[in-house]
This record gives structure tokens, sequence and C-alpha cells, in this order.
């Protein structure tokens, strides 16, 4: 069978015409790695699609950060940008523009800061050093933001990430509650009360029960993942650190679980019941117990390391910075001992059962006596001491050059952390309980009243809470010709 002529000529024109106006031209994109982030995070931005070898100016919103050059396919790789540290929670935009004709792209970053474990992270210095909103002069404004009825007793403390609060209550429930506007989202179910608070890790929510099980639930949607028995009831916070969930139980245990499956990897016995929350630094797993002990275990294998003694209870969780572990004993001591377990210092200040915070070479802490304390890391020497009344069990937050508690006068406070001058309080409920946690510019903390509450500026109204919505206008962004090329 032979073709028709007329079918080939039909093909001619079509290639001809192809090859006349080329390849289809998408125009540029960008590409964000990752899209979220905290302040002064690294965000790796590439392109494709620009003028081929031409200049291209990488801006944070309208601010020209880096100078990169389009490949000859019109590409340009992974460049490292940093989020500014003054860039406040909420949308930015990153925008990538040619020189040569000024096409160009923008693509959306969330700038968020997370309090995801009771200690603010695995070493427990319960410091958020991302916080740029809240400092000692906007701090004075704070309001009620809202306030969640939890249904009972809360004895939780809560935990925030991807803007979703957490805490546990006396109803048996772990409750997730939208931290922008205090509407509950989900409620999980446990055997018994939920003292312990919860930690959140890729996407999922751990939190030990009264019925001695440790749970792991779906963090958006709450829905059960795995459950794993523990000897004895649980109270203090797990920690989760490289894969492992670490807790404590009134079975005078500490015990590690797989934190993908649950599945135990190891157990230890301390010699009472343990309160206090796990800290991992370095490959070490630190935490006190009833017995009056610090202990230290190999966090891989459990196997023990060394234990140190002080003269009573010890509820205090342990926070570890610059090689210095610090804890405080129901003995009236605070301690502070090097990673090998052999005593730094101590100081003498009235009855510790918080957990200390440590920022900026101090340490934070309430002790039974109702006064608040900061003492100098290094020595030990008390820097300043300011009296809330009741006592302070509560443990500090600290963000910002400002420290946050609460005491059983039923008060919230915010210190200046470098004179300990009161800066702003709020009574609602009793937090004794409870301590504190500082996301986005808003103090959540949990009362024995049953309700979870929230603080912004001036009530939330304040422009801080409702940043970039719409990305700039290319009219905006003025290239900075002093820039050199990014490597």
């Amino acid at each position: 069978m032979t073709r028709s002529p007329c079918i080939h000529a039909k093909l001619f024109a079509t290639m001809l015409a192809s090859l006349v106006a080329g390849p289809a031209f998408a125009g540029p994109t960008l590409t964000l790695s990752p899209a979220v982030g905290h302040p002064k995070a690294g965000v790796n931005v590439s392109g494709t699609g620009f003028t081929p070898d031409e200049a291209i100016d990488v801006y944070f919103d309208t601010t020209d950060t880096q100078l990169v050059f389009a490949d000859d396919s019109g590409k340009f790789s992974a460049r490292k940008l940093k989020v500014p540290a003054d860039a406040v929670p909420g949308a930015h935009w990153i925008s990538a523009v040619g020189r040569k004709n000024g096409d160009g792209s923008q693509k959306a970053f969330t700038v968020r800061t997370d309090w995801p474990q009771f200690g603010f992270d695995e070493r427990s210095k319960r410091t958020n050093g991302f916080e740029n909103v809240l400092d000692t002069h906007s701090v004075r404004s704070l309001d009620l933001l809202w306030k969640s009825w939890l249904g009972a007793q809360t004895h939780s403390s809560p935990a925030v990430s991807k803007g979703i609060a957490y805490i546990g209550a006396n109803d048996g429930k772990l409750h997730a509650i939208v931290a922008a506007t205090g509407v509950e989202k989900w409620t999980a179910a446990t055997g018994n009360q939920v003292y312990s608070p919860p930690t959140i890790s890729d996407g999922v929510v751990y939190v030990g029960s009264l019925d001695g099980k440790l749970y792991a639930f779906d963090a958006y949607t709450g829905a059960l993942k795995w459950t794993a028995p523990a000897p004895g009831y649980i109270l203090c916070a797990p920690t989760v650190a490289n894969g492992v969930v670490y807790v404590g139980t009134a079975g005078r245990t500490v015990n590690a679980f797989d934190a993908a499956t649950g599945v135990q990897l190891w157990s230890q016995l301390t010699g009472a019941t343990v309160f206090s929350s796990p800290s991992v630094v370095g490959g070490t797993l630190y935490v006190g117990s009833d017995d009056g002990k610090l202990y230290a275990y190999d966090a891989l294998t459990g196997a023990p390391k060394w234990n140190f003694a002080t003269a009573a209870r010890v509820y205090s969780s342990p926070a570890v910075a610059n090689g210095t572990v610090y804890v405080g004993s129901g003995d009236g001591k605070l301690y502070a001992l090097d990673t090998a377990g052999n005593l730094v210092w101590s100081a003498s200040i009235n009855q510790v059962y918080a957990s200390p915070a440590i920022a900026d070479n101090t340490v934070y802490v309430g002790a039974y006596d109702g006064n608040f304390r900061a003492l100098n890391a290094t020595t030990g020497a008390v820097l300043w001491t300011t009296p809330l009344g009741g006592i302070i069990p509560s443990s500090a937050a600290v963000a910002n050059g400002v420290v946050y508690v609460g005491s059983t006068v039923g008060r919230i406070y915010a210190l200046d952390a470098a004179t300990g001058a009161i800066l702003w309080s709020a009574l609602d409920g009793d937090v004794a309980g409870s301590s504190p946690a500082v996301v986005n510019g808003i103090v959540y903390v949990g009362s024995y009243d049953g309700n979870l509450y929230a603080y912004a500026i001036d009530g939330g109204s304040n422009s801080v809470y409702h940043h970039g919505a719409t990305p700039p206008s290319y009219a905006t962004l003025h290239p900075d010709f002093s820039l050199k090329l990014a490597h």
C-alpha cells in the first residue's frame, strides 16, 4: 500500500512549525525545600525556566538576599537561603527575578516556631530561641486570646506543633485544639487520667496515661497508631530522640520504645517512681527518680552509666546545656553536674520540684518557698530573686529575654530574664501544675480550672498575627547590585 503524498506534506509542515516555534516555554518556576521553618532556618531555593545564562536576584519578602546565575538551560541549582532572624510567624514570600527581562517566580514560605516537647527539645532546656514577637516591651500588652474548656482539671502542660496545641486532662483524654482559635479539633481517649504532657514528632503525638500505657496518635486526626504497656502509670512527659520514645513510670522504670511501632527496646529499674521527664544528649539519657537520684543510661542500650544521689526526691526534669546537667531536688538544692556525673556546683535555694530552664548562661527555676530565681550557670551564684507567692512547681519557659512561669496563687507571670522584674501577670484559675509554652508570639498554659489558656498581644488583634497574606508586587523588588555571586 502506498501512502498519500498529502499525508507526507502535512507531516512535514507540522515538523517545520515545531522547529520554528521551538520548545514550549512555561515560564520560571521556583522550588523551596522545606517550605516551612523557623527564623534563622536554612531553605534550599532552586529554579527552572529562566532565560539561559542570566543573573537572577533571590528575595526574601522585598529584601534581595542572593545573586545566582541560570545555566544554559535556564536552571539554577539549589542555593541555601537563611530565613531572617526577625521574620515573624506567618506567610512570607521568596521571589526569584531575572535581570535580563524581569521574568520571575514567587513561592510562599511559612515561618513557624513550635514547642513540640515538654522541655522544648530533647535537651529539655525549655527555651524557645526562635521567638521574635514577644519581648520585654510587647509582653506587657498580653491579653486573653481564648480559653478552651477541656471538660476536667488538667495537670498536663501544653505542646504546640503545626498550628495545633495538645494537652491531656483528667477526663482521660488527649485534647487537640486549634492554636489560633481555641476550637477543639479532636479528642482521643485513654484508659485513665492524663497527667503526662504530650510530645509531638514526625506527625505523631505521644502521651502517657494513668492506665499504665504509652499512646501514639496521629497528630492531625487523633487516630490511634499504637499503644504500649508500661510497668506502672505514667506521670511525666515522653521524650523523643532519634526515633525512640523514652518515658519513666510509677513502676520504678525508665523505658525506651520504637517511635514508629511501639515495640519496647529496653527497660531499666530506678529506685522509686519516676516523675521526671528524661533528657537525651550525646547518646546518654538523664532522668531523676523519687529515690533522690539522678540516673544516666546509655540511650541506645539502656545500660547504666552512673547515678548521683541527692538527699531527697528528684521530681525535676534535668536540663542539659554546654556539657552540664542541671537538676533540682527536694533537699533544697539545685545541682550542676558534668556529663560524667561529677558535681560542678550546688546552690541552696529551697525545695525544687520544677524543672530548670537554661538560656544565655543562666539557670531559671522556681522553688517551694514561692521565690523564682536566676543563677549563673557556670558558678551557681544567685543573680536575682523574685517572690511570686505560693509554691512554684510550674517549670519556666524562656523566650526572647522573657521568663514565663505559673504559681499556686493562680497567676501566670512574665519576668524580665535579665532583672527578674515582673512585666505582666494574669489571674486565670490555678496554673501551678501546668508549665507554659511560648509559640509564635502566643503563651499557652493549662489550669486546674479545666481550661487551656492562650494569651496574645492585644488579645490577638495586633497586626503581627496577620502577616503576609499576598506576595509582594514585582515593582517593589529592587536588585542589590552590590551582591556577589552566591555559591
